[in-house]
């Protein structure tokens, strides 16, 4: 190989030019660690910037300003507060604030401009310490278990500023590995059991930061039709446009796809992650697989490493269960079957067909399909239902099905047409019977009747929350349906009454009338009063 040349008019060869001078220990310019108390510094600003953003403006209108810098108005800039300052120095743009040269900041722009070092040129993945601090008040707002570890986040939060940097540094230098999962069986309807996976506090705080990376880009990319966890859907939106296209079509595959969140291949999942992240952020494919591959810690404390599947319980787990059907199911749909719309939500789907064999030819391509995509239709709940109402008089064995808690089938319904009143049937959703078996039971639990040591304004308090959830979800459609259910917690009330007020002991009706008087006066007092007794001002008058 010829030896490098450089310019012959300078006289200086480019294999010279490439000798960086030599300079004396002395005059090198300090560049900060990783791992250092700066950057340390930096991440606690975030912090502390964060926290006092609600403070800031306070001082600003009143008459005390005697912590208010001077040196601000001699550089024609806006006088703000001592607190503020020291502050707001510790991170400007993603920079360092020397400690030791923080006093010399007057001695001219030389030092100034020394005073500030980056310290994300050291890390491998360019992730900014504001999206931890913003994943870590998500996942505190969502509460949950501990994890492996058995930290709850009370107890992360003691050292914030520490677990935080400590995760931030992990992240973006590529070495974090995610803990085992714990996982936890529930019981289900049917008498089975669903294995939910818990990661710890840090774990979930690292997932939300890579579903905040991710989500920006799979949102724009997912069909229409797909409601499951995702900003501005939910499944009342899902459960209406079903109850829409009903009206349409006469027949509806009920589909069920067996154990997906345990059955999800890695490969074919990091295939889809590759796919559309492409090298933009290559970090959020690395910690995806790791995720995929974490081990599972049982009940009894074994660990059980896992071949597939992804935790059902974890912060990232929805988003990749959206990607995965997106492609095996969402897009072959529109590329096979366009004309048969659909509803999913994560993995319970619905389409909707205009006969039973355009059901049946739909169902054995669909399992086909799933098949290449290693997974399976469950033979037993997934089927063929007929839309039964007032023009669809068809004999068939299924005339009903069950969707995010709510159950289709032919109801009675009153139509005012030019000032009458038309009583028909119609293929309408209400709350399943499930959910009503659910609900009852958890009002079993509460044992209002039991709680005497508690007033009346105390127990709604406790459990207004959850029957204030009850009446948001289950009254959007046929709210009929609920009240019944719904009216034993009165049944509770009254008996609580009978127990706590002597001269109500052996009165029956004296205690329904003391409950219609309640209910007159304070109209609002439980969630559920004005669903199931209106506002309470023409209630039980004559």
């Amino acid at each position: 190989m010829s030896e490098p040349r450089g310019d012959p008019s300078c006289g200086i060869s480019s294999g010279d030019a490439l000798i960086r001078t030599e300079r004396h220990p002395a005059c090198r310019r300090r560049e900060p660690r990783s791992g250092s108390c700066w950057e340390r510094e930096n991440l606690c600003a975030v912090v502390l910037s964060a926290s006092m953003g609600s403070a800031k403006g306070e001082a600003a209108s009143g008459c005390n300003r005697e912590g208010e810098s001077t040196d601000a108005a001699r550089r024609d800039g806006a006088a703000r507060s001592s607190d503020e300052g020291s502050v707001m120095e510790l991170e400007r743009r993603g920079c360092v604030v020397q400690p030791g040269l923080r006093a010399n900041r007057h001695e001219g722009s030389v030092l100034s401009a020394r005073r500030e070092e980056p310290v994300d040129q050291a890390k491998p993945f360019k992730i900014a310490k504001r999206e931890v601090w913003e994943a870590f008040k998500r996942v505190r707002a969502n509460q949950g278990a501990a994890g492996v570890d058995g930290q709850s986040i009370a107890e992360f939060e003691a050292n914030l500023v520490g677990n935080l940097y400590k995760l931030w540094n992990r992240l973006s230098s590529g070495s974090y590995f995610p803990p085992p999962v714990r996982r936890v069986d529930i019981p289900k309807a049917n008498g089975g059991t669903r294995p939910l996976g818990i990661p710890t506090v840090a774990d979930r705080v690292a997932q939300e930061v890579v579903r905040r990376a991710l989500e920006p880009i799979l949102e724009p990319v997912f069909h229409a039709d797909s409601y499951g966890y995702r900003p501005g859907k939910s499944a009342i939106h899902a459960v209406a446009k079903a109850r829409e296209r009903c009206f349409r079509s006469a027949w509806v595959l009920d589909l069920d796809i067996k154990g997906f969140f345990d059955n999800i291949d890695w490969e074919l999942m990091l295939k889809a992650v590759r796919c559309l992240c492409h090298t933009d952020c290559p970090w959020v494919l690395l910690y995806i697989e790791r995720w995929l591959k974490a081990s599972v810690q049982m009940e009894d404390g074994s660990i059980v490493e896992r071949t597939a599947g992804t935790p059902q319980g974890g912060v990232i787990s929805p988003l990749l269960a959206n990607l995965f059907l997106h492609y095996a199911f969402d897009m072959w749909m529109a590329r096979t079957f366009p004309a048969i719309p659909f509803e999913r939500y994560a993995d319970d789907a619905i389409c909707h067909c205009r006969s039973e064999a355009e059901a049946r030819v739909l169902q054995d391509a669909l399992a086909a399909r799933l098949a290449a995509c290693k997974l399976t239709l469950h033979p037993e709940k997934t089927k063929s239902v007929y839309c039964k109402d007032v023009t669809r008089k068809g004999d068939y064995p299924n005339i009903r099905f069950d969707f995010l808690g709510y159950q289709f089938r032919a109801r009675k319904t009153m139509w005012t047409v030019k000032d009458k009143r038309i009583f028909t049937h119609s293929f309408q959703p209400a709350v399943s019977p499930k959910a009503l078996t659910r609900i009852s039971r958890e009002i079993r639990r509460w044992t209002l009747h039991h709680r005497s040591d508690k007033s009346l304004e105390e127990l709604a308090r406790m459990h207004n929350p959850v029957i204030r959830g009850w009446v948001a979800y289950y009254s959007h459609f046929y709210k009929t349906q609920l009240r019944p259910t719904l009216k034993r917690i009165d049944a509770y009330v009254i008996r609580w009454a009978r127990r706590k007020y002597k001269r109500m002991v052996h009165q029956t009706k004296g205690g329904r009338d003391w409950f219609d008087r309640l209910r007159r006066k304070m109209p609002r007092l439980f969630a559920h009063w004005p669903l199931c007794h209106g506002n309470g001002r023409t209630s039980g008058a004559v």
